[in-house]
């Protein structure tokens, strides 16, 4: 990555981070009984890293792992350029995305999507680095805590929205691109017991709607909509809509990117 493009990153990560802390002081102004809340995660800390560190590890600690020591941890991998970015652009995709939201710190204090998104971030980076159990005890807390269940292998990109997020899970294989945006009970999962490679592929700008299950290793292709409820045991290509169980094409040539727009709706035109 060129120095330039490190600089643009940063400036927009310290413009989100100041936005967040203006947001902050207005609330804590107000509502006396989130201050500490407050303090603690935003107007304490310096940094995006900081207080994300700060947010995630009280409440992802146990009476055994106390929140100090996550938040230490927690902190020199968000502090890692390329995850920091990731946090980032997570956040504008929920601002951007999401008709509920309209300013970054209702996401950043309150959405346990969000939440999940960034321990998956730090898990990942535990896992690559040979920190396995430490990665996997993530994953447990993440899923008792926030009922999202990724293996930390799985490879997410950024720009990822997790809408409501409760009950999705993503296996070990997986791979989420950027761009992409799923509701509330989505699994991503494989089909048996067979080793090696075997969970979904989803490339960007897809749009996977609440409840859609998608079952082993294939590929969700660009620009790709999965309507809700829907069980897909098949590749889908780009640019293509498909709804039913097991699913079945509705669409194709969709002209527009369904992760952004989050229309759920379609018209069958094969």
């Amino acid at each position: 990555m060129s120095v330039a493009i490190l600089l643009h990153n940063q400036v927009q990560t310290n413009t989100l981070w100041a936005e967040l802390q203006q947001a902050a002081q207005q609330v804590a102004d107000s509502e006396v009984v989130l201050r500490t809340l407050l303090n603690a995660a935003l107007l304490q800390p310096k940094t995006l890293a900081e207080g994300l560190a700060v947010l995630l590890s009280s409440k992802l600690c146990t009476a055994e792992v106390n929140a100090a020591d996550l938040k230490t941890e927690f902190l020199a991998i968000l502090s890692q350029e390329n995850v920091l970015d990731g946090v980032a652009l997570d956040l504008q995709a929920i601002r951007e995305r999401d008709a509920a939201v309209k300013d970054l710190l209702t996401p950043f204090l309150f959405f346990k999507g969000f939440h999940a998104l960034q321990t998956h971030r730090i898990s990942h980076t535990l896992w690559t680095s040979g920190r396995q159990a430490f990665a996997l005890f993530l994953q447990s807390q993440m899923s008792l805590v926030f009922a999202v269940d990724i293996h930390p292998a799985a490879k997410l990109g950024s720009g990822i929205l997790m809408d409501h997020a409760t009950g999705v899970v993503i296996g070990e294989t997986a791979v989420v691109a950027d761009n992409v945006s799923m509701l509330h009970g989505v699994t991503l999962g494989g089909t048996g017991k067979q080793c090696c490679d075997r969970h979904p592929k989803i490339r960007s700008g897809v749009l996977i709607g609440a409840g859609a299950t998608v079952l082993g290793n294939i590929e969700i292709g660009k620009d790709a909509k999965i309507a809700a409820g829907s069980v897909v045991l098949k590749s889908v290509h780009a640019h293509t809509t498909v709804a039913g169980v097991p699913a079945k094409v509705m669409a194709r040539n969709v002209k527009f990117t369904p992760a952004l727009e989050m229309n759920h709706e379609f018209d069958i035109h094969i």
